[in-house]
């Protein structure tokens, strides 16, 4: 899992049918070795733009939306709520 702040949503005219119905959003990681580098995630919690969050990958963000075969790789699991420095 990475930590990340969404920055903007995403909208696509055209895309795979498996991906109708899901809210995609452009997310910046911060804190790690990967700090500032910008991924398209899917919201499945109704996160919003400036919201400190957790975000799964891979096979596991799958799993999350019920689906091994949606072509995702990253989905926000959590909101962020306290104030720790993520660098």
């Amino acid at each position: 899992m990475i930590t990340a702040k969404l920055i903007d949503n995403i909208w696509a005219t055209r895309k795979a049918d498996a991906l109708n119905g899901f809210k995609l959003m452009l997310a910046e990681e911060i804190g790690g070795k990967d700090h500032g580098r910008r991924l398209i995630v899917v919201d499945i919690i109704s996160a919003g733009i400036g919201d400190r969050v957790i975000i799964s990958t891979g096979s596991a963000a799958r799993r999350m939306l019920g689906d091994d075969n949606i072509p995702v790789d990253a989905v926000v699991v959590g909101i962020i709520d306290d104030d720790c420095n993520f660098g």
